[in-house]
């Protein structure tokens, strides 16, 4: 088998394409025959030891695959050779075999392509437990998606509209805010690459005026950093302040906004929530794989890439390039 391994802290050129023995399944694992991976942002954090989870080295990115079953261990009844199935497996997805504990394989249907499959659970599963979940977001009311161009913004935008709510995509380029609108935003704004203080209060206005009088009911911040403040003092009352991720830095929230809108700000940690509530996760998994076979949710697959060229795929990452999801397929190794 081959693997892109991380041999040391760095960026995506730190990685290393290595020939590894194929892997046998152990007690209640399965093997399976990766033919694609998702590439997500948590992947470009994990190489350079940023993100709360640090696997000893050297390690394969790719927290998310699918493929088909090769083989099973002792005691697995469910799998057997052949089935087609996605897994969230936090890490060890940029490789073309992987061995897994069989209770995080999820069977797919045989009409799901692999590759939105392996571009399916991390998003989805993300911004439905962020909007159903953390939010209990209502038909009828408006949500505010920052970095609504990426992975999980863009699954926001689809699981919104699928839940009756009006959508403002707020992105950092015209090109992504004619993909917003292509896969539903109702409205869209430009903001700009840096805020200063001035730059700000204009966000915070034009957020407004693209909400109406009440304001935003529900903001989903996939950015953070200096786009946090202006965003939150767009919020209606009452509103829900859903905190995703911080490309853009970790933001310093002046907590008089809070009192002053009567609103909360909830953390999104979707990874915790499938440990902590495996039912609640199971439940969400069913409605997903419901509104992707009703064709109101399709990952939206920008770049399709190599296994040997998976670094690149991060690098899209990196410099925020990636329109919906970047994938590695295993097809050519």
């Amino acid at each position: 088998m081959q693997a892109l391994l991380s041999v040391k802290p760095g960026g995506p050129e730190t990685l290393e394409l290595t020939t590894l023995p194929d892997p046998v399944p152990e007690a209640g694992e399965i093997v399976v025959r990766v033919r694609a991976a998702g590439v997500n942002f948590p992947d470009t954090l994990m190489i350079r030891d940023l993100y709360q989870i640090k696997p000893p080295r050297p390690f394969a990115p790719g927290g998310e695959i699918a493929g088909e079953v090769l083989s099973v261990g002792a005691g697995v009844a469910d799998y057997t050779p052949g089935d087609r199935v996605l897994a969230l497996t936090g890490h060890g997805g940029f490789a073309t075999q992987l061995a897994l504990k069989s209770e995080i394989a999820v069977k797919i249907p045989d009409a799901m392509p692999f590759e939105e499959a392996a571009c399916f659970i991390f998003t989805y599963g993300t911004s439905y437990y962020a909007l159903k979940d953390r939010a209990q977001l209502q038909p009828g009311e408006t949500l505010l998606v920052l970095g609504a161009a990426g992975g999980v913004g863009s699954a926001a935008i689809e699981l919104a509209k699928a839940m009756g709510a009006r959508v403002i995509a707020a992105v950092s380029s015209k090109d992504k805010a004619r993909f917003c609108k292509e896969i539903g935003a109702d409205d869209t704004l430009i903001y700009p690459p840096e805020l200063d203080r001035e730059a700000q209060k204009a966000l915070s206005a034009e957020i407004k005026s693209r909400a109406g009088a009440d304001g935003v009911d529900v903001i989903y911040d996939a950015v953070g950093g200096d786009y946090a403040e202006p965003a939150l003092r767009s919020m209606a009352w009452g509103g829900r302040y859903l905190v995703v991720g911080f490309p853009a830095g970790i933001p310093s929230i002046p907590l008089n906004l809070t009192l002053l809108k009567g609103c909360q700000i909830v953390g999104v940690f979707w990874g915790a929530s499938v440990l902590c509530d495996p039912k609640g996760h199971a439940r969400n998994m069913t409605d997903l794989f419901r509104l992707y076979d009703a064709g109101k949710i399709t990952p939206r697959i920008s770049a399709q890439l190599p296994l040997a060229r998976a670094s690149d795929a991060l690098g899209m990452l990196d410099r925020r390039e990636a329109l919906g999801k970047v994938v590695v397929t295993m097809e050519d190794v």
